[in-house]
């Protein structure tokens, strides 16, 4: 049986007596925390579910007066003809939205509910999306939703907002989340932190969580005084393996996992631990709210609040190859899709039972002939031979293959992919998919077009070989671990190193965020020369976080035998 732990939480001490459970006790401290005033405000995350919600709130505070926030904004065409520039026809990927929530406001229509609510006596509901944009009210309460909650209601049928698209696709759905809906939804949030009362935790079906804003927002403080994982999610794919079921401790009926993400702050959550009480909430707030402390000010300075490294988990053991793909260069990213930087990425190969890396391409191909090759197949009119034109190594445990933008790649069946890359993860350019259909039937979506702009044919066997397949410097070696540098390429700006140790070394962020996972041997403990934060254990193939403004900590192995720990942090 693996040690791996699904549900990692972050205990929060001194807040036992703010954290309630289920509606009952939810009303009691709403009621109490009104008082005699009256007008109460429940701003929500996009993807609550308001029926459940907004019903319980209605017969439990019966209020005189119920304003929803929806009709503040234009109508759901108005809104998809604002939104059209950004949503481009593709189906997976848009343009990101820069704005605010206040350019889908009707600010007539704001004016005219702003007036209403001054007058009304009685107890007032004001609730939805932007709600607290008509009033903070005397009782702000904050309904918030994980984002991968969020995208597992799409599949069931959630429309996007003020949208009746219940049966669209959801890769579509969430394009439109993406690439505007939770853009201005954070952004939002992020401006009302300070003004939240109580937070809401609504995450599972009729079995809410609430804690006092003074809580959470200590409890995001708190979590940046000390190492912490992220919740993590597992999801199926044409490709995916067997391996995960076993390490990860997943359900065994399932087909396959393909994808573990649990170093994804901006999908993944974390589980806030009050008393018995688990509040489940964004790890996106912890970075909004607390982006020096977490990220450290060179790299907010840098990338603002966003987590600029991603670590996740692909699955081919037993399964098949991922699609041949390729990133865009910056500038093609940021002129097509408006994101500052690209989606450089790297495979850590964590297992390995005969696979191995399609990476770069071979010496002297013709280069029309190969795009040629790859639209006709993509047409039907042939299968594709990616042996004809792309390296294939064959890798064993602890390779480390770097992938810069503009580089073909891909792994193939029966590997265990520790995925190191920068943070975008939607820009993938997929060539070739292998003859497939995606686990819903259809075709799954390619990109030629996009991906021949990018292509660096350049980036040939000699020079992938020197520069890309175990490109590896020894840093230290001594009786007690050697460390080695495992990349990434210098055009890649994040910095990985492999220490293997059997004893407690020392270790410091240089006030800079580190993500590390433990890539060999049972469990290590992480402690703080200092005792500033409780010792903390984590298992084989999880992967965590210590933030920037923990400093200096060390890490052992649990039981004595050797570990491997690779960390990743943002080169200066």
């Amino acid at each position: 049986m693996s040690n791996y732990d699904n549900s990692p939480y972050i205990k929060i001490n001194g807040y036992d007596n703010d954290a309630y459970s289920g509606y009952a006790q939810i009303d009691k401290k709403i009621k109490e925390s009104l008082g005699n005033k009256k007008i109460v405000v429940v701003d929500c995350y996009l993807g609550i579910n308001d029926r459940e919600l907004l019903n319980v709130l209605i017969k439990k505070l019966t209020p005189a007066h119920v304003i929803l926030s929806e009709d503040i904004f234009y109508d759901g065409k108005k809104l998809t003809e604002m939104m059209q520039v950004n949503l481009t026809e593709d189906r997976v990927r848009g343009v990101m939205y820069y704005g605010t929530i206040r350019d889908y406001v009707d600010e007539a229509k704001l004016a005219k509910i702003q007036k209403f609510v001054k007058n009304k006596e009685g107890i007032v509901l004001v609730y939805g999306f932007g709600a607290s944009l008509i009033t903070k009210g005397d009782l702000l309460i904050y309904a918030d939703l994980t984002r991968w909650e969020i995208q597992l209601r799409y599949r069931a049928g959630l429309p996007n907002f003020k949208q009746s698209n219940y049966d669209e696709d959801p890769l579509i759905k969430n394009k439109r989340g993406y690439f505007i809906e939770w853009r201005i939804a954070d952004k939002h949030k992020r401006e009302i932190f300070e003004d939240i009362d109580l937070y809401l935790d609504t995450n599972c079906s009729n079995k809410p969580k609430m804690i006092t804003g003074i809580a959470f927002r200590n409890a995001l403080r708190s979590v940046c005084n000390q190492p912490f994982r992220l919740v993590p999610y597992f999801d199926p794919g044409v490709w995916g393996g067997q391996w995960m079921k076993e390490v990860c401790n997943l359900d065994k009926s399932k087909s396959n996992y393909a994808w573990s993400f649990d170093g994804v702050p901006e999908e993944n959550s974390i589980n806030l631990k009050f008393g018995d009480i688990v509040i489940a909430t964004p790890a996106l707030n912890v970075v909004m709210y607390q982006a020096i402390e977490l990220l450290g000010a060179k790299n907010y300075a840098r990338f603002g609040a966003e987590f600029p490294i991603r670590f996740d988990l692909l699955d081919t053991m037993g399964g098949g190859n991922l699609s041949l793909q390729v990133h865009p260069t910056t500038e093609y990213i940021k002129s097509h899709f408006g994101m500052p930087y690209t989606q450089d990425e790297s495979y850590y190969i964590l297992d390995c039972d005969g696979g191995g890396v399609y990476l770069g391409l071979k010496e002297n191909i013709n280069s029309d002939e190969f795009i040629n090759d790859l639209e006709r197949a993509n047409e039907g009119n042939q299968s594709f031979d990616a042996d004809k034109y792309i390296n294939f190594f064959p890798a064993k445990k602890h390779d480390h293959f770097l992938i810069p933008a503009g580089t073909i790649h891909c792994s193939s069946a029966n590997c265990v992919v520790l995925e190191v890359s920068a943070t975008p993860y939607i820009f993938t350019f997929k060539l070739w998919d292998w003859d497939r259909v995606g686990l819903d039937g259809k075709p799954r979506p390619i990109h030629v077009e996009d991906g021949k702009k990018v292509i660096d044919y350049q980036r040939t066997t000699t020079w992938v070989e020197s520069n890309l397949v175990n490109n590896f410097t020894e840093i230290e070696k001594s009786d007690e671990y050697t460390e080695v540098k495992t990349g990434l390429h210098e055009l890649e700006f994040i910095e990985t190193r492999v220490i293997t140790t059997k004893q407690k070394i020392y270790q410091q962020t240089n006030k800079s965020v580190v993500m590390m996972n433990l890539v060999a041997g049972e469990s290590a403990v992480i402690k703080s020369p200092k005792n500033k934060f409780e010792p903390y254990t984590v298992h084989y193939a999880e992967t965590f976080i210590v933030p920037a403004q923990v400093g200096e900590f060390t890490i052992e192995p649990f039981d004595k035998n050797e570990i491997k720990v690779l960390k990743a942090y943002v080169r200066n």
